[in-house]
């Protein structure tokens, strides 16, 4: 039996582009090797997408949908559609037609290569692509990735999305959490095309957010791994730089017969700094801990959640 592609589709406001996409998975499925559903996630549209969509659903027994009561972000609804996708491979894509259903099997096609992870590379020209270019550079270098693009369609195996807890807007990262979990990662160029209708969902005000939650992240998987290293590390600077300057402050008083007041505040000041980054290192220590033992127990539950409906699931 073939594996079953969950192809995963957030949908918010976008009731001109559903018909299409429906009209064009359907083409795909047709030629494709693999077996397919198609999961619809309505965050929470204003317009007739919710509509659209139970249509095609009416249309088409390969299609499953969910609705949230209101607009909750990528990141809910993509968790929305991993909770409920019965896949051995995740497949994420948008549903404004940017990207076309018929480039789904090459997205897919590199797990037969042993991939767990495979992000599209977008080709083509687009309007922020300025934006994307900038973004992701910096991407690359601070978390070592070799793939070229962290906004664009991707796949995952199911365990992979398992042994990842995502926070909000964090779906950008999923690639860079996968890798942290010694996930093997693959790309592939897609062509990305310009909406034919509706509006983008782009904001100005991502990029700050996206590059606060990128040194977010980086801060997760690099320094609080070991946060009383880190913290004390720089409690230690500080207490030797408060020495330093205590010996100065000293030398002048008793060799010079100068008294220089600000310098003993200095000594003060640097010494409360280098206590307080050691209380903040033990404190994030203990902290780190417990996250690491929730973690392992979200994952045993997890795991004997997926097996229970791995057992409840249909055969063929």
């Amino acid at each position: 039996m073939s594996e079953l592609i969950s192809v995963i589709v957030p949908a918010f406001n976008e009731e001109g582009n559903i018909p299409e996409f429906c009209r064009q998975f359907d083409d795909m499925i047709r030629g494709a090797d693999k077996r397919y559903e198609l999961i619809f996630i309505d965050d929470g549209s204003t317009d007739a997408t919710f509509d659209k969509i139970r249509e095609a659903a009416e249309r088409h027994d390969y299609i499953r949908y969910f609705r949230h009561p209101y607009n909750m972000g990528l990141t809910d609804a993509l968790k929305t559609g991993f909770d409920h996708a019965a896949g051995d491979i995740y497949v994420f894509y948008p549903s404004d037609l940017q990207y076309r259903p018929e480039d789904i099997p090459r997205l897919v096609e590199p797990f037969d290569r042993g991939a767990d992870v495979v992000t599209g590379w977008k080709q083509g020209k687009y309007k922020k692509k300025f934006v994307s270019t900038v973004y992701n550079s910096l991407s690359r270098k601070i978390f070592n990735l070799k793939v070229h693009d962290l906004n664009s369609v991707k796949a995952f195996r199911a365990e992979v999305v398992r042994d990842i807890f995502l926070r909000r807007d964090w779906h950008r990262y999923l690639v860079v959490l996968a890798l942290d979990q010694g996930y093997k990662i693959d790309e592939v160029k897609i062509p990305l095309y310009e909406r034919n209708w509706g509006e983008s969902k782009f904001s100005i005000w991502r990029i700050p957010v996206g590059v606060l939650d990128m040194l977010a992240v980086k801060t997760q998987l690099s320094f609080l791994r070991k946060p009383l290293l880190f913290m004390g590390l720089l409690g230690s600077i500080c207490f030797g730089l408060g020495l330093l300057v205590g010996l100065v402050a000293l030398y002048l008083r008793f060799v010079l017969g100068e008294g220089f007041r600000p310098l003993l505040y200095l000594v003060m000041l640097l010494a409360g700094v280098g206590l307080g980054l050691f209380i903040l290192g033990f404190i994030a220590e203990g902290l780190a801990a417990l996250k690491e033992e929730l973690s392992a127990v979200r994952k045993k539950l997890d795991a004997q959640l997926y097996r229970d409906r791995d057992k409840q699931r249909p055969t063929e």
